[in-house]
């Protein structure tokens, strides 16, 4: 495995945050990433593991461990057990958005309304990705990983990944560890083989950002170039020329609060229901069984609330910063958080800290930030 002389993570990541670490690796192969996570595991050395570092903010601090960037790359087709479908085994390295366009090219559908977001494929399960109501959820057949625990390789269904609203069992949220510590190899995805021909677009969402009519029937690669112009409208693909772009994309989660709570913010903030269990189980004790199963009680659905809406409305618009600030709010996007030119982690701390405080005081609700945050406190 090749040893490389250390790179500032301020070149490696999107927010262009971080120092030279005391030591990096490059993994080009499976075998090789498998060596280097055992080893480091087995020193107790601290590890980061990076991919396309769209979801890292760190901090100006050097990070005392290794670095290992994921290199590895491909994609293999395998026969799927459903009818009409198709999977892809992909390594974890390879880039996210090239994935998106060989799907596309094949005519596989199911993550073209995901194009354009930065990244590696390994990481995309981590925070269970999505965008304008597709999420990896809906396509994740599988995935092969090394537990951080015992170093074994297993492949492990989809359905035991704990994927929820951009997090999953090894999503390290801010102020906690992740459920399971391991690390991605590859994923598998199933995905409709419809070819490229036009058809109605599902979901609400979706059709309302490309401005289509439910009956209206597109190509996938249509909607592939329409989400990334999109996209690019909001400074949300990647562009070494505009530093609306030097972000991590958004920086807060758009909050899940309860009906209740939602009914307290003003009518005109854009909420979303999130789906409850229509059919939850039912455990009833044999002993007492009296002959009839109790009807279930209603329930209200869970709200998904904008983020980008709390925070223009606390009073922050677009271009926001703080006096002599090198971080700012994208000009396109309110809910990104840029780094205008070499600006440190902590002026970027600063404005996302002066963020909370702002919607906190103005709606009661407290942003909880996205990417994971390596020797950087909020």
């Amino acid at each position: 495995m090749p040893e490389i002389d250390p790179i500032p993570l301020s070149q490696l990541t999107t927010l262009r945050t971080g120092a030279a670490p005391a030591r990096m690796v490059d993994a080009l192969t499976v075998d090789e990433l498998i060596g280097v996570l055992r080893e480091a595991w087995a020193d107790g050395e601290p590890l980061l593991v990076l991919g396309g570092g769209s979801n890292l903010f760190v901090g100006d601090e050097p990070f005392e461990g290794t670095v290992v960037r994921v290199l590895t790359k491909g994609i293999e087709r395998l026969p799927s057990p459903r009818p009409g479908f198709v999977r892809l085994r992909v390594q974890a390295g390879h880039d996210w958005d090239d994935l998106v366009a060989h799907a596309v090219t094949e005519g596989l559908a199911g993550i073209e309304a995901m194009a354009g977001i930065p990244g590696t494929v390994g990481a995309a399960p981590v925070q269970n990705i999505g965008a304008y109501g597709q999420e990896i959820v809906q396509t994740l057949a599988e995935v092969e990983l090394i537990d951080e625990a015992t170093g074994d390789v297993a492949t492990v269904p989809a359905s035991e990944l704990g994927l929820g609203f951009r997090t999953s069992v090894f999503k390290q949220h801010y102020g906690s560890v992740a459920q399971r510590p391991a690390v991605i190899l590859s994923v598998t995805l199933e995905l409709a083989d419809v070819g490229h021909g036009e058809r109605p677009v599902a979901g609400e969402q979706l059709r309302a950002a490309l401005g289509l009519a439910p009956e209206d029937t597109v190509s996938l690669a249509w909607v592939r170039e329409h989400v990334l112009e999109t996209r690019r409208r909001k400074g949300m693909v990647l562009d070494a020329s505009d530093p609306d772009t030097y972000s991590a994309g958004s920086f807060f989660q758009n909050a899940i609060v309860s009906a209740s709570f939602a009914r307290t913010l003003p009518p005109e903030c854009p909420r979303w229901p999130v789906t409850p269990d229509l059919d939850p189980v039912l455990v009833i004790p044999l002993a007492a069984y009296e002959g009839y199963v109790p009807r279930a009680a209603a329930q209200e659905s869970d709200v998904k609330i904008s983020a980008a809406w709390l925070i223009e409305h606390a009073g922050l618009r677009k271009g926001f910063k703080l006096p002599r600030s090198r971080a700012a709010l994208s000009s396109k996007h309110a809910l990104a958080l840029t780094n205008r030119g070499e600006g440190t982690a902590e002026e970027l701390a600063q404005l996302a800290r002066f963020i909370q405080g702002r919607v906190q005081a103005e709606f009661g609700l407290i942003l909880q930030p996205e990417p994971v945050l390596v020797g950087v406190e909020l």
